[in-house]
């Protein structure tokens, strides 16, 4: 078969134009073997080859420069169905990064935008093909051509010629070239299937389709002129709900919401004109085998799905006395108010293990579970390795497991070969997994047939004491901490104790780690948020003795030495910038009646009304070591003042390079800065604000762009980014270049100074929210800061008089429509906050609706819907209400 194909493409002096493609004619996608071109015009380049007997052909051009690789289309590869007895000459168009990327997610080829089976198109003798590049049709849509002849439909849309979409995007119509005898003028439109009509005609000038010149030579020609649809810009705008599964609670669950219950709130969300499900992490937490692991952020494995969201009643056991002993211990659970995460646990558990006895065997050998194990078991068998280990050793912590405190695959497989109970333990959580694995599978599947896709949460963090850490150690700095500086979450900053990552490491094998991560989440997700994306550009790095987050430093960074600090006007001494400044003066202030005891028992002096803290309560993490186990009001008091007084310094010293130093967060709040003259102080104020808002701008952009443009091309998921917080100034021209969603939310402003986001001004590449996880669904913020919710009640919501004592369902049915008439692409709301419109359905007590306090590291993640999804289906008034809210403002 003999394929000619053609391209337009203006290059530089010296380059050339190459194709890699499926084929050896065409380097069997190696792109040192690709085919070079012929420039036979200033911008048109050529390749005739024989591409044997195949039946299609994918191929994709890129531009060399000698033998550099200069620029390569975006996306999926050209695609040709071949017959071996035609000949095709391509006419083909370059791919570049189209203006609206996201439509090329998997949320619109898999569900919003879905086709079905992909169809061929049958080629006649002599075939004009025209290939159509366009991801703009809707479900109940199709692309019709429409022409200046009875050939093409006289221009009467009803007698167009339809197109087949052969691959997502990908519009073919075969023309049977005898029947274009002259040059005709046609144009595409998008035909809506439902009222048969055209809503909308390609923009520009009419198109030309030209006969085939007569040739003897080309009796067996295919044609193909490929071309992209001008569809300016299509407003697509959705809206969502977010909730974690562990929040939610139907009838048939065993007390925590369970993958099963997805479904019905799939059903929820098409009963409601929404479109996106949103969810907090999935991952197995379990360390302790406490209520401690509710926390849904710390993970022992970012591949593992947790056990305890496994729908147990897809899988009844046999036995049915054990089953109803299992349904009334799991009813009593599911009335319960709110999690009881530990009782939860032991259940899903016992029953699991019952359900592994009853039918673990045959399950082990199905083909099914072996397909999964081939493509799972890189991360699977060592994740089931390390629970066994964990509950052989009972903890977590690897480093105390002796002989297996480093990872060694060899051992573990002797291990797994030999010991029975290690074997059955393995199995066991293998087993466990794939059953998870099918299960939100499904869920996801289902989400596509109802036009409904899941995002999921990527963490920022993984746990010291987890698979990762104890397989790869190398790719993490396990010497210290991460975190964030102080912002409207927590005073203090917040301290997450997860190790930070070794990019420099990371980067050797191209992110290998990162692309593996992403990947796997693509299984179950059509979309995701990156968790504090903040952390690609730079993380907020803590060191190991403290427990707050205010002696952090970003890294990457640009510290200052002693020299350039002194060249800001400051005067820089060692002792009294790096070291606890205590002053008798304000010790009273922090400790009040208890300021003796306080001297006596943890402070020595250094001079007159100076002192030091003695070295056995010099750090953060040693005081908190003193005084664990004391919780009484008196403890707590002098052990949260000591720990101020660790954080009066007004620099900190950088761990890599120990003769630089970074301003310390926040220091304008010390004594320490107090304590200064006034044009010392007005020198950190100059160098402060150069070094947190300037300097690092350009450095912390080229961060993020040697890591953010590979992860996110290794996934077709639609890519959001958390990036609230201290927003780097860099930040926003990055995202918006690489098309990832941000994060809106009205009461946190990205600018400064601001009291509240201007909803009508919101970018449209971006997720706009009422509230987060992290902070006070709508009617508890309402009541927490009455000054300011009076400045919102007449300034944003344009209301007269006195604020009500309590946020009214039509006050939350004001804010809620605000949010989805704002011009961000998705409007993703809590569900409390989708209820709070209802005064039948919301919640009685608002301060029940909180799902995390960020200020509390041991918070429990425990927060349960009140009523069922069942209940929430029934409920067709509201559900009516909020499909009418959500259409009529423009959201599909």
């Amino acid at each position: 078969m003999r394929l000619k194909l053609q391209i337009d493409y203006h290059t530089d002096w010296g380059q050339t134009v190459y194709v890699c493609g499926s084929v050896p004619a065409l380097g069997n996608w190696e792109k040192d073997k690709a085919a070079e071109m012929k420039n036979i015009s200033p911008s048109i380049w050529e390749l005739e080859i024989e591409a044997g007997d195949v039946t299609d052909i994918e191929y994709q051009y890129l531009v060399k420069d000698q033998s550099n690789i200069v620029a390569h289309e975006w996306g999926s590869p050209h695609w040709l169905r071949t017959e071996t007895d035609k000949q095709f000459d391509v006419q083909d168009v370059w791919r570049g990064v189209p203006q609206q990327k996201f439509l090329y997610t998997s949320c619109f080829s898999e569900s919003f935008f879905a086709h079905g089976d992909n169809a061929k198109v049958k080629y006649y003798k002599k075939t004009i093909l025209i290939n159509v590049t366009c991801v703009n049709v809707k479900k109940n849509q199709k692309l019709i051509l429409c022409g200046a002849s009875k050939a093409l439909g006289d221009w009467k849309p009803e007698d167009a010629l339809s197109l087949t979409q052969v691959r997502f995007g990908s519009w073919q119509v075969a023309i049977n070239a005898p029947q274009i005898k002259t040059t005709l003028e046609y144009k595409l439109a998008i035909y809506d299937n439902s009222t048969k009509k055209i809503v909308h005609w390609e923009e520009g000038f009419n198109r030309v389709l030209s006969p085939l010149p007569s040739s003897p030579a080309k009796e067996d020609l295919v044609k193909v002129e490929s071309i992209a649809y001008r569809y300016g810009w299509l407003n697509w705008k959705a809206a969502g709900v977010s909730i974690p599964v562990f929040s939610l609670r139907s009838n048939d669950s065993f007390g925590i919401g369970e993958f099963s219950d997805l479904r019905k709130m799939i059903d929820w969300a098409v009963a409601t004109g929404q479109k996106i499900i949103q969810v907090l992490p999935i991952n197995d937490t379990t360390i302790t085998y406490t209520w401690i692991d509710s926390y849904p952020y710390n993970a022992i494995s970012i591949y593992a799905l947790h056990p305890i969201y496994l729908g147990l009643k897809a899988y009844p056991l046999k036995d049915e006395n054990l089953y109803n002993k299992y349904e009334r211990e799991a009813g009593e659970l599911n009335v319960l108010e709110n999690v009881d995460y530990d009782r939860v646990l032991a259940l899903k558990w016992r029953y699991i293990k019952d359900l592994f006895t009853q039918s673990g065997t045959n399950t082990l050998k199905s083909k099914d579970y072996l397909a999964f194990y081939e493509q799972n078991e890189e991360w699977l068998f060592p994740y089931a390795c390390f629970s066994y280990l964990r509950d052989k050793y009972e903890t977590a912590n690897f480093r105390n497991w002796k002989t297996n405190s480093a990872f060694d695959k060899k051992k573990l497989i002797k291990l797994a070969e030999t010991d029975k109970e290690a074997k059955h333990h393995i199995e066991l959580s293998c087993f466990t997994q794939y059953l998870l694995h099918k299960q939100l599978v499904d869920v996801k599947e289902y989400a596509h047939q109802n036009e409904v896709v899941l995002k999921g949460d990527i963490p920022i963090g993984i746990s010291r004491d987890s698979v990762e850490a104890w397989m790869e150690p190398h790719l993490f700095n396990l010497d210290v901490q991460t975190g964030a500086p102080p912002d409207d979450f927590s005073f203090f900053g917040q301290n997450w104790g997860f190790p930070t990552y070794n990019w420099e490491e990371m980067a050797k094998d191209g992110y290998r780690w990162w692309l593996k991560r992403f990947r796997k989440m693509a299984d179950y997700f059509d979309a995701y948020r990156i968790d504090h994306i903040l952390g690609f550009f730079r993380i907020w790095e803590i060191p190991l003795s403290s427990v707050q987050g205010l002696l952090g430093y970003f890294s990457p960074a640009l510290p200052l030495t002693a020299d350039e600090i002194r060249s800001y006007g400051l005067w820089f001494d060692e002792d009294r910038m790096l070291k606890h400044y205590i002053h008798e003066n304000f010790l009273g202030n922090i400790f009040g009646s208890y300021v003796p005891e306080v001297i006596e028992k943890y402070l020595q002096s250094t001079g007159w009304q100076r002192f030091e803290l003695k070295e056995e309560f010099d750090t953060q993490a040693k005081i908190k070591a003193h005084f664990t186990g004391r919780e009484d009001e008196k403890s707590s008091f002098i052990r949260d003042g000591l720990y101020s007084l660790c954080n009066e310094v007004l620099f900190v010293r950088d761990k890599r390079e120990p003769n630089k130093f970074h301003p310390r967060i926040t220091a304008q709040y010390n004594y320490s800065y107090r304590d200064l003259d006034d044009s010392a102080k007005e020198a950190f104020n100059r160098l402060y604000n150069e070094f947190f808002y300037r300097r690092h701008s350009q450095y912390w952009r080229d961060q993020a762009m040697t890591k953010l443009p590979t992860l996110i091309s290794s996934t077709s998921m639609l890519v959001c980014g958390e990036d609230l917080g201290m927003v780097p100034e860099s930040v926003p021209s990055v995202m918006n270049e690489l098309q990832i969603l941000s994060l809106e939310i009205e009461r946190m402003p990205k600018e400064r100074e601001v009291l509240f986001n201007d909803l009508h001004h919101l970018p449209y590449l971006s997720v706009c929210t009422t509230s987060t996880h992290d902070m006070s669904p709508l009617r508890l913020w309402w009541k927490e800061d009455r000054q300011l919710t009076q400045q919102y009640y007449n300034q944003v919501l344009w209301k007269q008089g006195a604020a009500p004592e309590e946020c009214t369902s039509d006050l939350c049915a004001q804010i809620v429509s605000n949010h989805l008439y704002s011009p961000a692409m998705l409007a993703i709301l809590p569900l409390q906050d989708w209820l709070s419109i209802d005064d039948k359905l919301k919640r009685p007590v608002a301060e029940d609706e909180r799902i995390n306090v960020p200020a509390i590291s041991q918070h429990y993640w425990r927060y349960r819907m009140h009523l069922t999804l069942e209940e929430l289906l029934e409920a067709t008034d509201f559900n009516r209400r909020v499909k009418s809210m959500v259409g009529s403002s423009g959201r599909e």
